[in-house]
């Protein structure tokens, strides 16, 4: 997939100076699991290059049927970066922990 910023057409996840979003929507449905999760994943998420931007916090609807549980926004510096980390052995053990106690939604995006 191209991306076009300012006059300027490169493919998806080739420029490794451009930053990457994941956004998540989490709906916990055990609350006592999550907190392993909760309390592991800051760690595995900056060892790669990502931080918090949201992290749980109040959400409001301005249009649409979208209802987020629990929203959070990584960014890390690359695409490559975000996938990485997505696909590490530390992280992956994390996701099985996340696919037991909640329901969750995910994508990832570039920044211009």
């Amino acid at each position: 997939m191209a991306c076009r910023a300012a006059g300027v057409v490169r493919r998806a996840g080739e420029d490794p100076n451009v930053a990457a979003y994941l956004i998540a929507d989490i709906e916990v449905i055990d609350s006592a699991g999550f907190e392993e999760y909760r309390a592991r994943a800051p760690a595995v998420i900056a060892a790669h290059g990502g931080r918090y931007l949201a992290r749980g916090g109040e959400t409001e609807v301005l249009e649409g049927d979208w209802t987020p549980r629990r929203l959070v926004i990584l960014q890390f510096p690359s695409m490559a970066a975000l996938k990485n980390w997505w696909g590490s052995p530390e992280y992956r053990a994390l996701r099985v922990i996340r696919e037991r106690v909640a329901r969750s939604r995910f994508v990832a995006t570039e920044s211009l």
